[in-house]
């Protein structure tokens, strides 16, 4: 039955090939597969194809990494603290509403093009799902429980990691297959502007030369790397399964 996954790319890759060589549409405004290919070979004949993925990826994972842990954080005591709630939850609440585009002008004057600019646009995307995610469900935790774990003398931060954390996890890797799919659209904005590496640069460049098979070999790279980087999130959520014996997440 796994196998089945397959023959819906097989499909949409032998309809790609038949609408660009039919006539169907034109080889600028699409490709065939093969001269994708191509392009990517050409790639990485010199040496520029890995260093696109390789500059991408590690922007992706450092910003993901950085935002999660500080919405994991802020969402617990959100989600702990009636105080910090009413303190907080609006101000950070507004502060999600901002369409991720209108950071980019303001990093790049704050930080400036380099590295840093990006993967702070990548840990803002990464922040928010777990943020919401970890502060909703924290909320609903089962109090009988909390109560229970209290009356064994479990308080505070052992509280949280043996209790209610676990309680909460299935919500946790729900947050963080968002989180990684807001990181990777993050990351894009971010190279948009201002890059000179990286699978974003890939777009606009090829873009701006007319090299539509760069192009869509640059979105095929993309959705490839964000299903390798969410199937490293499923192995992250059996492991949590075995550990705490927690329910999967709802996909």
């Amino acid at each position: 039955m796994a196998g089945l996954g397959v023959v819906l790319p097989l499909l949409v890759l032998v309809a790609w090939h038949l609408l660009s060589t039919t006539g169907v549409f034109t080889p600028i405004q699409l490709p065939s597969p093969s001269k994708v290919a191509a392009a990517g070979i050409e790639l990485m004949r010199r040496h520029e194809l890995w260093q696109h993925v390789g500059i991408s990826t590690q922007r992706v994972i450092l910003g993901f990494v950085i935002g999660s842990a500080l919405g994991l954080v802020i969402g617990a005591l959100i989600g702990l603290s009636r105080w910090t709630r009413i303190l907080a939850g609006p101000t950070i609440g507004a502060i999600r509403a901002v369409p991720s585009l209108a950071w980019v002008p303001l990093m790049l004057l704050w930080v400036g093009v380099g590295e840093n600019s990006k993967v702070i646009l990548v840990a803002i995307g990464a922040f928010f799902p777990v943020y919401t995610t970890v502060a909703g469900a924290l909320k609903h935790v089962d109090h009988r429980l909390i109560e229970a774990a209290r009356s064994f003398g479990i308080h505070g931060i052992r509280l949280f990691t043996t209790v209610q954390l676990p309680a909460v996890m299935p919500s946790v890797v729900s947050g963080l297959r968002l989180a990684l799919a807001q990181a990777w659209l993050f990351l894009v904005a971010a190279e948009l502007v201002g890059a000179s590496m990286g699978l974003g640069f890939l777009l606009t460049d090829s873009q701006g030369n007319g090299r539509t098979d760069r192009l869509i070999l640059a979105i095929i790279l993309l959705a490839i790397l964000g299903k390798i980087t969410d199937a490293l999130i499923g192995i992250f959520e059996r492991w949590t399964q075995r550990r705490w014996g927690t329910a999967p997440a709802a996909s």
